[in-house]
C-alpha cells in the first residue's frame, strides 16, 4: 500500500509526521505501508515570517526529519493527477517524468498570491508570498541604497489591509533605516479596497493595529484600490497618483491551481470541499487539507483559514485518516474550536487575540515576545529524533492553544 502526499508545507509534512504515527502505532512496517511526501526541495519554507529581513534563512530541513520516521521523500513538481487510475505525474528539476501510484492520496498543496490583471502588476509589484518573491523584494529594497534620494525611493506602498499586509508594512520602517540610514525617514502607505483597516480581524483590535500604524507613520488609504503599477509609483482607483519605487502586493491568496485537477467541488479560492474527516466528496481515495482544502473546524459555523495555525492540525488530521484508512482502523474527525491570531505590528509590538471574535489579549511587547515564540519556535518542524517527531504529531495535540 503506498499514501503520497504532495506538498511540503505545514500541512504535508503534518499529514507526512501523523500517518506514520499512526502506522508506527498500528505495527505496521514501511514496507507494508510506503508513506510518500512530493515537493520540489525536502525544505520546509517559515511562509509566515516572509516579511522580515533576511528571508533566505527563513527555512528548515525536512529531510533528516523525513528518514527519522521512514517517510519516503520524492523530489520534484506534480504535474498532473489522474484521480481514476489513482496516478501522480510528477516532474524533476533534470526534466525527466515520473508517475507514482497511489492507494491514498492528500493534497497538500498550499496556496498562492493572488494577482489580479492590473496594468504594470506583474512588472513592477513585489511581494512577501514565496520565497523567491521574499528575496526579490529584499535584494530591492537593499538595491535603494544606490539610488537617489528622490522620486519615491523611500516610499513603499502596500496593496491589502489584512493580515499579510499589515506585517509587511510595519515592518517597513526599521527594514528601510537598516539599509538606508537611521536618519532616514521611510514613507509606508497601506492601500485597502475595503472602508476599514484589517477588514478581517473585526473592531476588536483594529484601535490597537490603527494606533500602532500612528505610532509607526504608515499611511493608510482605505475605501480605494490600485489601478495601475509603472517603475515610478501606483495610481490608485480614486486617481491619486502616489510616487513610489516600492510597491508590495499583499491583496488576497487561492489555493495552489492544482487543486483544479480534483474532479470536485471547490469554494471561491478553489479550495476543495472536505468532509469531517477531510476526504475530498464525491473522488474516492483523495484527501485535502491546509489551503487546499475548505473544511468546517466546529459545529458553530466556523471554517478553517488559510494560516498556518489550520494548516498544521488539519494536516495532522488529514495523514491520521488517509493512513487510517488503508489500516483498517477508525478516522478522527477534524475539529478545531481554539483559534487564536498574533499580528506582527513591527516596532510597536503586536497584538494577540483570542477566538472567532477576536477578544484582545495581550497587545505591545508583551505581545511581541509571544508572536516570536511562535515564529522561532512553534511553527519550526520536530527534531529528527523518530519518538519525538513521532510524538509531535498526535493529531488531538498539534496547534493547542
Amino acid at each position: 500500500m503506498r499514501l503520497v502526499i504532495i506538498g511540503a508545507g505545514f500541512a504535508g509534512m503534518y499529514a507526512a509526521l501523523s500517518a506514520a504515527r499512526l502506522r508506527d502505532i498500528q505495527g505496521v512496517s514501511p514496507e507494508e505501508l510506503e508513506i510518500a511526501l512530493v515537493a520540489p526541495e525536502p525544505t520546509l519554507v517559515v511562509r509566515p515570517r516572509l516579511y522580515e529581513a533576511k528571508p533566505e534563512t527563513l527555512t528548515a530541513p525536512l529531510l533528516e526529519v523525513l528518514k527519522s520516521i521512514d517517510v519516503v521523500y520524492v523530489q520534484g513538481n506534480a504535474e498532473t493527477i489522474d484521480t481514476k487510475s489513482r496516478v501522480v505525474q510528477i516532474s524533476t528539476a533534470g526534466g525527466t517524468r515520473k508517475t507514482l501510484s497511489y492507494d491514498r492520496l492528500v493534497v497538500a498543496t498550499g496556496s498562492r498570491l493572488f494577482r489580479p490583471n492590473i496594468p504594470g502588476l506583474a512588472e513592477h509589484g513585489f511581494s512577501v508570498d514565496s520565497l523567491d518573491d521574499a528575496v526579490a523584494l529584499d535584494r530591492h529594497l537593499h538595491s535603494l541604497a544606490d539610488r537617489p534620494a528622490r522620486n519615491g525611493r523611500d516610499t513603499i506602498v502596500v496593496a491589502g489591509g489584512g493580515f499579510t499586509g499589515i506585517e509587511a508594512a510595519t515592518e517597513m520602517p526599521a527594514r528601510l533605516r537598516a539599509i538606508l540610514g537611521k536618519d532616514t525617514r521611510p514613507r509606508v502607505i497601506i492601500v485597502e479596497r475595503n472602508g476599514a483597516i484589517a477588514p478581517d480581524m473585526g473592531a476588536g483590535p483594529r484601535p490597537v493595529i490603527e494606533d500602532a500604524l500612528r505610532k509607526l507613520g504608515v499611511e493608510t488609504r482605505v475605501g480605494v484600490g490600485v489601478s495601475s503599477l509603472d517603475e515610478a509609483g501606483v495610481t490608485l482607483s480614486n486617481g491619486e497618483r502616489i510616487e513610489a519605487e516600492t510597491v508590495v502586493w499583499a491583496a488576497g491568496i487561492r489555493a495552489a491551481p492544482l487543486t483544479q485537477q480534483i474532479p470536485a467541488e471547490r469554494d471561491n479560492s478553489g479550495r476543495l470541499l472536505v468532509d469531517r474527516d477531510l476526504r475530498v466528496t464525491s473522488v474516492p481515495g483523495v484527501f485535502a487539507t491546509g489551503d487546499a482544502a475548505k473544511a468546517a473546524c466546529d459545529d458553530a459555523g466556523n471554517f478553517a483559514l488559510m494560516s498556518c495555525q489550520h494548516a498544521t492540525r488539519m494536516g495532522a488530521f488529514a495523514g491520521n485518516n488517509a493512513a487510517a484508512e488503508l489500516l483498517g482502523v477508525p478516522t478522527k474527525p477534524y475539529h478545531q474550536k481554539a483559534y487564536v491570531t498574533c499580528l506582527d505590528l513591527g516596532e510597536a509590538g503586536a497584538v494577540f487575540t483570542r477566538g472567532w471574535e477576536r477578544k484582545v489579549e495581550m497587545v505591545g511587547d508583551v505581545a511581541k515576545k509571544t508572536k516570536q515564540e511562535i515564529n522561532t519556535v512553534w511553527i519550526y518542524p520536530p527534531q529528527a529524533e523518530r519518538a519525538a517527531a513521532l510524538a509531535s504529531a498526535d493529531p488531538e495535540r498539534v496547534t493547542e492553544v
